[in-house]
């Protein structure tokens, strides 16, 4: 039999490893500096652990023994040597950035280890080495004997099918010092006979010596993942003598095989399945949700079924029941449908969990005092969406703490506490997704904003503007009102990359601000970009959908309800304001359509606060559109966002709300 190929377990590692540097840095920034929480310095503790051990199997030995000083260091502070304190929290915070960049070398075939990472080793590796031990306790020693640990590990019979293997372990000892193997042993109450034997239980047990300068904690800490999964006790050699008396067994044992399971999943209970979701990423889905998928599956298949006998024996009389039968497909279809759609889903406290790493970061070094305020972080939208919406969501979260939060001696002198406060809500809202960011800070800045925006020609000196009109401008491509350029804020890449970033995403973004008592920006995103609701609208002989999300009304209008501009363009009034009229039939040159206002409808649309009509010959119903892209296999077109397949296997163009609102706003100012 022929050794196992591991890399097939790579992609698995390096997710296992990226969740647990998760997992540290969140336990990290829960740390109150100056008091340890045990249960927070363990949960540190075994991601670090579960890292080394899944780098040493797969042959990373740059990470591993990166990990293996930061596991050192962890295992002083949870064993109560070493206390905990901001300096120590900050050290660990850079350990865990530069494990995710090291892992992002490897996963790439590139060098793990840089200079940037060896100087933070040997940095860990001085602190580790100069730091004084308590006394060592007689019956629990942690400090190093001179001759090392007599060790005495027995299998409980269902340890391999926690998914461990007891070679694993041996190799990891095997990297703390020099492993000696001294019998190996069947267990009391193994079957007497080979053919009552169970190869997925365990009936032995091995006594061992870990010769060497190793911590207790060091050797305690390998067996960590088989904690209630065998018999185990540690003790210097020199008070446990053990004769030596090798067995066959043993140099297998002492220079084991690679094994196939990969060290981060280890005695993990499997609660989530991964479902694949392209090339090169995955998402981990809840069981319940792969199991309603198999459910319906289940229901579909005896709906085909009975549609299939009623075709082979169809007669008048079975009439009603194909009606039925055909009822029953579409239930099942649409509740597939969601099923589907639902493993999709995952919670955006995926990007939250970002932000208090990055508040704490900000805070020293802008030094200002925030108090971040999570909440709806089980709130659900599409991996897609979910992949896209970080970054925006970053550049508006710096600009709270930079522009919008004031400094603890400015916040005094306003009568506010000292540490702002930033809040990120997710909830839905309709067949969307709205993310506020808020902050209770100063506001924007109107006069500053006014004067940027006279200075680049966006408006004229002495034009009254309202506070919405205001906030607007600071969307503005280039515009910053910033003295100087930061590395935060200023350099003229900003608010429209976030606005254009989270349009491509077909949602808006928006802001209200009050001086002094701060800002709300409102992001509002499609909850999937597979899958909208839309009205079908005909327009000559073609087929237009528009999002369902984006109408506010329709209506048919008289033709003196329409006002002629000079320039050439109509405009309508429409609930205390004037509306341009958009002829959907000029603007994608569609022949045979309607052209007089009074024979067709006009369906009012709206996007970040700005309406337009759109002409239309009539209206053909609602129907659930599967967006399908045509900048990928034909170009893109302005005013479209995609199309989709009609039940009658026609083609229908899906209407970009953003382009056709904004080309019909440029109209009416030209």
């Amino acid at each position: 039999m022929g050794a196992v190929d591991l890399t097939q377990f790579h992609k698995t590692f390096f997710e296992e490893s990226l969740e647990g540097l998760d997992a540290m840095e969140a336990a990290l920034l829960a740390l109150d500096s100056g008091a340890t929480d045990a249960e927070l310095v363990h949960t540190i503790f075994r991601a670090a652990h579960s890292i080394k051990g899944g780098a040493a199997t797969f042959g990373f030995a740059d990470v591993a023994a990166f990990t293996h000083v930061a596991e050192s260091l962890l295992e002083e502070v949870r064993s109560g040597r070493r206390g905990v304190d901001g300096e120590l929290i900050d050290l660990l915070l850079r350990s865990v950035d530069c494990l995710r960049a090291m892992l992002d070398h490897t996963s790439r075939g590139q060098p793990a280890a840089d200079a940037d990472s060896e100087a933070l080793r040997a940095e860990l590796e001085r602190l580790v080495s100069g730091e004084a031990t308590v006394a060592p306790v007689a019956t629990a020693p942690t400090a190093a004997p001179a001759d090392g640990w007599a060790i005495r590990f027995v299998a409980l019979p269902h340890l391999l099918q926690t998914g461990n293997d007891p070679l694993r372990l041996f190799r990891e000892l095997q990297q703390l010092g020099t492993l000696e193997v001294c019998r190996a042993f069947v267990v009391d109450g193994a079957p007497a006979q080979l053919a009552e034997l169970d190869p997925g239980q365990c009936w032995l047990g091995w006594e061992l010596r870990l010769h060497g300068a190793v911590a207790r904690g060091d050797v305690a800490a390998v067996f960590d993942w088989v904690e209630g999964d065998c018999e185990l006790a540690i003790e210097p050699i020199a008070a446990a003598p053990v004769v030596a008396a090798p067995v066959a067994a043993a140099p297998a044992v002492a220079t084991p095989a690679p094994v196939a399971v990969p060290a981060a999943s280890a005695a993990r209970p499997v609660r989530e399945a991964a479902v694949a979701a392209g090339e090169g990423s995955s998402i981990r889905v809840d069981i319940d949700k792969v199991d309603a998928l198999i459910n319906m599956m289940g229901e579909l298949v005896i709906t085909q079924s009975m549609l299939s006998d009623i075709g082979e024996h169809f007669d008048f009389s079975r009439l009603e029941r194909l009606r039925e039968g055909l009822a029953q497909l579409e239930r099942n279809t649409r509740e597939l449908q969601e099923s589907v759609m639902r493993i999709r889903m995952l919670p955006i406290g995926s990007v939250f969990n970002r932000f208090p790493r990055l508040v704490r970061d900000l805070e020293r070094k802008l030094g200002k005092q925030v108090k971040l305020e999570l909440h709806g972080e089980q709130t659900e939208l599409d991996k897609t969406v979910l992949e896209k919406i970080g970054d925006p969501m970053v550049h508006l979260v710096r600009n709270a703490i930079d522009h919008g939060l004031e400094t603890p001696e400015k916040r005094r002198a306003a009568g506010k506490p000292d540490a702002g406060t930033l809040t990120l809500d997710a909830h839905h809202e309709g067949g969307n997704i709205i993310v506020r960011i808020s902050d209770d800070g100063a506001g924007l800045n109107r006069a500053a904003i006014v004067g940027k925006a006279v200075e680049r020609g966006l408006i004229g000196a002495g034009q009254e503007l309202s506070d919405d009109e205001v906030a607007e401008l600071i969307f503005a491509p280039g515009f910053s009102t910033a003295a100087q350029a930061t590395d935060l804020s200023g350099r003229g890449v900003g608010m429209d990359v976030v606005r254009r970033n989270v349009r491509d995403l077909g949602g808006s973004v928006g802001v209200k601000s009050v001086a002094g008592k701060g800002s709300v920006f409102t992001i509002a995103l499609p909850l999937t970009l597979a899958i909208i609701d839309g009205l079908v609208t005909a327009v000559g002989e073609e087929r237009y959908i528009v999002p369902l999300i984006s109408i506010v009304e329709s209506l048919r209008l008289k033709p003196e309800a329409v006002r002629h501009l000079a320039s050439g363009g109509e405009v309508f009034h429409f609930r205390d304001e004037y509306l341009p009229i958009m002829r959907l039939h000029r603007t994608f040159a569609c022949a045979e359509a309607v052209t007089e206002i009074e024979r067709g409808i006009v369906v009012v649309i709206e996007d970040e606060g700005r309406r337009v009509g759109l002409l239309v010959d009539d209206l053909l119903g609602q129907q659930q559109a599967v967006i399908k892209s045509l900048e990928a296999h034909y170009q893109r077109v302005q005013g479209i966002s995609g199309a989709t397949i009609l039940s009658d296997g026609s083609v229908a163009l899906i209407v970009d709300v953003s382009g056709v609102v904004r080309l019909g706003q440029r109209r009416q100012a030209a």
